[in-house]
């Protein structure tokens, strides 16, 4: 056997210069870079997205109140889901998103969505290079700030 021949049936239908490893090195210049293809996935650029929208002044919280629920109970088990209010659509050069949001009470809803809206753009162009088509913010809520305590000490007991 001293043929240099593949063996394989496979082997034999696949010419060797179809091999993606096996291509000459000199033909490659000191700045040639590696052919290939790169995969986004949608999580990666929600959480690109929930992280730049959760970074603008006036934004309380991120997603409708189930989702809020459960993401208080992950973040006590210190598990945050930085994609919750996310959704988002990757294609292979663009990208758009859906950010549902709470806004603090006191601040310009408007202000503070075109904030979200063009800080969730940047950070998907800049740190993913997708071009973004869309962005629509959704404004669920507003948190007044009273609303989160829990102090007995404000609250007179009824019974004794």
């Amino acid at each position: 056997m001293a043929t240099d021949a593949p063996t394989t049936p496979a082997a034999q239908n696949v010419p060797q210069a179809a091999s993606r490893v096996n291509r000459p090195l000199s033909a490659r210049g000191p700045e040639a870079t590696a052919e290939g293809k790169t995969t986004i996935a949608e999580g990666v650029v929600a959480k690109v997205a929930g992280i730049a929208a959760r970074e603008v002044s006036g934004v309380y919280a991120l997603g409708g109140g189930g989702a809020r629920a459960l993401g208080a109970i992950r973040d006590a088990i210190n598990a945050t889901d930085l994609t919750q209010g996310v959704k988002v659509e990757v294609g292979e050069t663009q990208a758009a998103a859906d950010i549902t949001i709470v806004v603090e009470y006191g601040v310009p809803i408007q202000e503070v969505a075109d904030q979200v809206r063009g800080r969730v753009a940047g950070a998907i162009t800049r740190l993913v290079g997708l071009e973004v088509v869309e962005i629509n913010v959704d404004v669920n809520d507003v948190h007044i700030p009273g609303d989160d305590n829990n102090d007995d000490d404000s609250n007179e007991k009824r019974v004794q």
